[in-house]
């Protein structure tokens, strides 16, 4: 199989100068900052998958495909983090009623929300949900995201949270992104299932892990949702049993999650536009990731994480779309980018190590978002020669070429040649 070069680029190495970060974490304050930027260089991708070489005298032989960048940035694929791309049914309807002036947690209360969304892929088959997650998944990575976490969360009853997770299994087979699923089992209260609670930790996560013994356990957090005591008995059996444990908490009301989450070392906490100041503060001391999803933001009632709070107190931060149904209907990375810089707080540069780097390591995957030798070559080559752009812009398609594991997935303009 021939080699890919890569020339004339303005590289986004994505390493910082102290060595090959991205197998060593998440990257926390100032060095959220550090880009790696290589003004004109070039980079082999070898049939292997992996980036070989990078740098001024690399040079493509002829057996080698070229492909001239001109200038343009390339730097690593985007990693969505967190999304709820797995599900069936439509909420249009409620979107409705938000612009009449019911609230989330409104409707949610009335049996809409997550509810809604759970009854609707109740009744999707294994294959229904599969066939049309895999459609979600090409046009992530026509967006220029090769790495998509999806999680489970609207089956709430044993046999359908396995469906689901089976379901997202399926779809990423037939994916050229890798897919990393997790287990939100505790996504919601179902009041029709008496001891809902108490069932979801004695039955459908020992079910889970008996299938799916390395997946994350995830839980929403909230008022109307579980309470700080309910999700804490569900993550001490999740950790008991070996699992990472993420939670979604701080999207309308802080209930304390962030200090029991940073104590207990789980992943990363999700959300946080009502965090307080002590609660970033203490989750900037602590090895667990922020994780905004400025695009629930931008479509429910404007309010965003403080992401310049917690990077300032020395703490680690990834954005994500948390693209579903309800309160974020984007799938689209450079729209998060574009919302963090500006009401989040970031920088570009931050945003775009928030976007690469950070969310990576929230999914466990260190072979990544990085471009040096012995890297995954999940790629991404911009429209534009200044990657500040990427946050400037809003809205349109900023990638012309696609890369996942070397392989070619989107060459919009057609440019790769052979010599």
């Amino acid at each position: 199989m021939h080699d890919l070069v890569i020339v004339n680029a303005r590289v986004l190495s994505l390493v910082s100068p102290g060595g090959n970060n991205g197998a060593a974490g998440a990257r926390r304050g100032g060095a959220m900052r550090e880009l790696g930027v290589m003004e004109r260089a070039s980079v082999r991708v070898g049939g292997d998958g992996r980036v070989a070489e990078v740098g001024a005298d690399v040079r493509p032989s002829r057996a080698d495909q070229v492909l001239d960048a001109r200038g343009r940035v390339l730097m690593p694929g985007f990693v969505d983090c967190h999304t709820h791309a797995c599900f069936a049914g439509s909420r249009l309807d409620e979107w409705e009623r938000k612009l009449a002036g019911a609230t989330y947690l409104e409707i949610m209360a009335s049996g809409g929300g997550i509810m809604s969304t759970v009854r609707a892929t109740r009744e999707a088959s294994r294959f229904a949900l599969a066939e049309s997650l895999h459609e979600r998944l090409d046009s992530f990575v026509d967006g220029g995201t090769t790495t998509v976490e999806v999680k489970s969360g609207y089956g709430l009853w044993t046999a359908a949270e396995l469906a689901m997770l089976r379901a997202i299994r399926d779809a990423s087979h037939a994916c050229d992104a890798t897919v990393i699923s997790t287990a939100l089992i505790a996504h919601a209260i179902d009041a029709a299932q008496g001891d809902f609670v108490e069932r979801t930790i004695t039955e459908t996560l020992p079910a889970v892990h008996a299938e799916f013994p390395a997946i994350t356990i995830d839980a929403y957090c909230e008022v109307g949702a579980w309470s700080l005591a309910e999700s804490l008995r569900l993550f001490e059996a999740a950790a008991a049993l070996g699992h990472r444990c993420r939670v979604h908490a701080d999207q309308f009301n802080p209930l304390g999650m962030i200090g029991a989450a940073a104590a207990r070392g789980f992943v990363s906490v999700d959300h946080l536009e009502a965090s307080t100041d002590a609660g970033l503060d203490a989750l900037g001391a602590s090895g667990t990731v922020g994780v905004a999803l400025p695009i629930c933001g931008l479509h429910l009632d404007g309010r965003f994480a403080r992401l310049r709070r917690l990077v300032d107190a020395g703490g680690s931060a990834a954005i994500a779309t948390n693209f579903n149904p309800g309160s974020a209907p984007s799938r689209s990375m450079p729209l998060a980018i574009a919302a963090a810089v500006r009401h989040c707080g970031l920088t570009p540069s931050e945003a775009i190590i928030a976007s690469t780097v950070n969310a990576a390591h929230v999914l466990g995957l260190n072979d990544r978002a990085r471009i040096a030798p012995g890297a995954r070559a999940d790629l991404i080559l911009l429209t534009h020669t200044d990657e500040r752009a990427l946050a400037f812009e809003m809205g349109g398609d900023p990638v012309d070429v696609v890369l996942c594991a070397g392989d070619v997935v989107k060459d919009r303009r057609h440019e790769i040649e052979s010599v």
